[in-house]
């Protein structure tokens, strides 16, 4: 064999286990190498390395997180301990649910009329305290889906409601806390014990501001507002709360919690009210005035009909009960119905101390003697007249005064719409009377022994006044008739025979006489006195006549008849009638009835006469026209109608024994209605007398002179 030249290879044995290597576990979804073969990203043996911009970045992000963690939780913690010191200090703050009921700074008075029914009330009327157990279910039920449906879930506050409120807000175009404001019960509540801070007169200058303030809406004040409530949820039970809400909430016509309104609106308790009528309760919570249903009955029903609504769709009724709810609306009361006693009840307030009426504390009752039905007939037959007998879009006003033959007042009509503290034409407004004033001259003359058969002439007179001049009073007709009775001068109220008679018998006699009788107002001093050159109120010349059908005596128009508080059975104060001394005797009295009477048969106010009934009474017109009088009574009232312009622009076409001595035969007519009818207590003269209450010569014991100290006072005239 050749040789190669090589040498052969070692022999070496074969291993017999293969040597093992540690394999790396390799991603599931392996990243691409480059190009270059290069895997490490600058790692030796081709192992990737991470960003260190990316991973510094990262590091800083998990650092900050973690810081701001850590500050959020401390913070969070931090307010959460705020937040429970601020509820634990309204916490402290709060008294016992009960204290908490009766929301009114001052008390109420209730008004009974004369058989001690209520007819009026004024204050805060507080009917007393109920509870959510005890209410009528139908009345809870309607307040909560009415007002917070939410309120037995939540905790005080709804953020729900809340942010949905503001939202509504916002896409009307208001601020976010302008209009709705997502308020539950309890923050309602809050609001209504003005977050714990009482009335003091001496911050607010009264009552009204104090309430305004409480209504605010400020960020600040919802923020406290919502601790506030959250304290309560702390304090009270839910139906703690809700009884705290149903005593204090105003619900119109002075009201105050859901005993007095249901007794205000429909004469029962708020435990007795059915569906409809405690889904008009519950509406009134939007707006009190403008939902209560003596204001707008319809309105408040329609109000209702959506809370009946609710009612069904959340649960708390069925269909078919709200579809009867819906047919049978609720009703008013008698008295909430009538809406009478307005101008009455305002005057009788007047009547008492400040201190147990308008100013009161204490829940008063004051019993009275107004008559509704009277009323009812008086603003009746105003309204028919004006309807129907007066230019449409007239400004004229009226007023009209019933009373008994002792004062006691039955029914007032202040002006031609009712309005609670109003001006009262029939007690407030001084107005010149006119012929209305002539029975006071006649008076004066029958009491001196006069009879109505005495004479004088009625002829061209003229009487100068010292520092005036010539006064020559004229007959409305500007005519003269010579010789007539006084009764037939009264009946055709002539000037000319009323100054001579009041000449004759002496102003100081008339002025006295009319002074005793009520009409205290300052009295003419010159000659046109007797021609009701002087002012007087309705219900003073109303009162005065009330003391000629009584028999002569003094009458003062009253109204109250008992005021005790609520509870007591012994009256602070009373009144059992209004006649006092006697002003002329009994026989002159009645003579001047008898005078009168003829007035209405034969003269200028045969207007008033009523069929089947003997009535007196005497028109009255002033200078110009400017005051239109008509006061009459039966045997048994006394009424008083006046009419003119508050602004004293003159009547036209109008005089006393037109307009309103029919108002006062249409009220009359009504308010005799069922009453047997009962003569007059006149004395009918037997026969003329051939004495003389005009002839020269003689004295005022016996015949008049008729040639008097002639004086003057301006050119004055009245007759109707």
């Amino acid at each position: 064999m050749g040789s190669t030249g090589r040498r052969p290879p070692p022999l070496v044995a074969d291993r017999r286990y293969p040597k093992k290597t540690k394999r790396k576990p390799q991603p599931r979804n392996p990243k691409p190498r480059s190009r270059n073969g290069g895997g490490g990203g600058g790692r030796r043996g081709g192992v990737r390395r991470g960003n260190p911009i990316l991973r510094a970045i990262r590091a800083f992000f998990r650092r900050l997180f973690r810081s701001i963690l850590g500050t959020g939780l401390r913070l969070a913690l931090l307010g959460a301990l705020a937040l429970g010191c601020a509820v634990f200090y309204f916490y402290q703050q709060l008294p016992e649910m009960t204290a908490l009921l009766d929301g009114r700074n001052r008390g109420s008075v209730t008004l009974l009329d004369r058989d001690g029914k209520v007819f009026a009330w004024r204050g805060e009327q507080f009917g007393g305290q109920i509870t959510a157990t005890t209410v009528a279910p139908a009345l809870k039920n309607a307040v909560v889906a009415t007002e917070d449906r939410r309120f037995y879930r939540h905790f005080g506050i709804s953020p729900r409601g809340i942010a949905g409120a503001i939202r509504i807000n916002l896409s009307e175009g208001r601020g976010p806390l302008s209009g709705n404001g997502g308020s539950t019960i309890t923050q309602q509540t809050a609001k209504l014990l003005c977050l714990g801070v009482p009335y003091d007169s001496k911050t607010w200058k009264n009552e009204t501001a104090y309430e305004a303030d409480c209504r605010r809406t400020t960020l600040g004040r919802k923020i406290k507002e919502a601790l506030y409530a959250m304290a309560m949820e702390a304090k009270y039970s839910k139906d703690e709360i809700l009884t705290i809400y149903l005593n204090r909430a105003y619900l119109g016509a002075g009201t105050r919690g859901f005993e007095a309104a249901a007794q205000r609106y429909f004469g029962k308790s708020a435990n007795q009210v059915n569906i409809s009528e405690a889904a008009m309760l519950a509406g009134l919570l939007k707006a009190p005035t403008t939902y209560a249903p003596t204001n707008n009955l319809k309105r408040s029903r329609n109000r209702a009909n959506l809370i009946v609504g609710l009612m069904q769709d959340q649960g708390y009724i069925t269909p078919k009960q709200a579809a009867l709810a819906k047919a049978n609306p609720a009703q008013l009361s008698e008295a909430a119905e009538a809406r009478a006693g307005g101008y009455f009840a305002d005057w009788v307030m007047g009547a008492g101390p400040d201190f147990l009426t308008r100013d009161t504390t204490e829940d008063v009752i004051i019993r009275t003697t107004f008559d509704p039905s009277i009323q009812k007939a008086a603003e009746t037959a105003l309204k028919e007249v004006f309807e129907n007998k007066v230019k449409e879009g007239s400004k004229a006003e009226a007023a009209i005064i019933v009373m008994s033959a002792d004062g006691a007042v039955r029914a007032m009509v202040g002006g031609r719409k009712t309005a609670i503290g109003g001006f009262n034409r029939a007690t407030m407004a001084l107005r010149q009377t006119g012929s209305a004033f002539k029975p006071f001259v006649y008076a004066a003359a029958l009491d001196l022994g006069y009879t109505p058969n005495a004479t004088v002439v009625d002829e061209p007179y003229t009487i100068n006044v010292p520092g005036s001049g010539p006064y020559s009073p004229e007959n409305y007709d500007h005519k003269f008739r010579g010789r007539v009775t006084l009764t037939e001068a009264l009946q055709h109220s002539l000037n000319i025979p009323a100054v001579k008679v009041s000449e004759a018998v002496g102003r100081e006699n008339v002025r006295r006489i009319a002074h005793d009788f009520g009409l205290k107002a300052d009295l003419a001093d010159g000659p046109a006195l007797a021609l009701g050159a002087s002012e007087s109120t309705l219900i003073n010349m109303t009162g005065a006549y009330a003391g000629i059908l009584n028999g002569g005596s003094s009458v003062t128009p009253y109204g109250l008849t008992e005021l005790k508080l609520k509870g007591d059975r012994e009256p602070l104060m009373g009144q059992e009638g209004g006649m006092g001394e006697r002003v002329i005797s009994e026989r002159a009295a009645r003579s001047l009835v008898y005078m009168m009477w003829r007035a209405v048969e034969a003269g200028t106010g045969h207007r008033a006469k009523l069929a089947g009934r003997q009535v007196a009474g005497k028109t009255g017109t002033t200078s110009a026209a400017r005051d239109a009088w008509f006061i009459g009574f039966s045997a048994d009232y006394v009424a008083g109608v006046w009419m003119g312009y508050d602004d004293n622009t003159p009547l036209r076409g109008v005089t006393g024994g037109g307009l309103p001595a029919e108002i006062w035969h249409e009220t009359m007519q009504r308010v005799q209605e069922g009453v047997p009818p009962h003569p007059l207590p006149m004395l009918v003269p037997q026969e003329p007398s051939s004495a003389v209450a005009a002839r020269d010569g003689g004295d005022r014991g016996g015949n008049v002179a008729e040639n008097i100290l002639r004086s003057v006072l301006g050119a004055f005239t009245g007759r109707n």
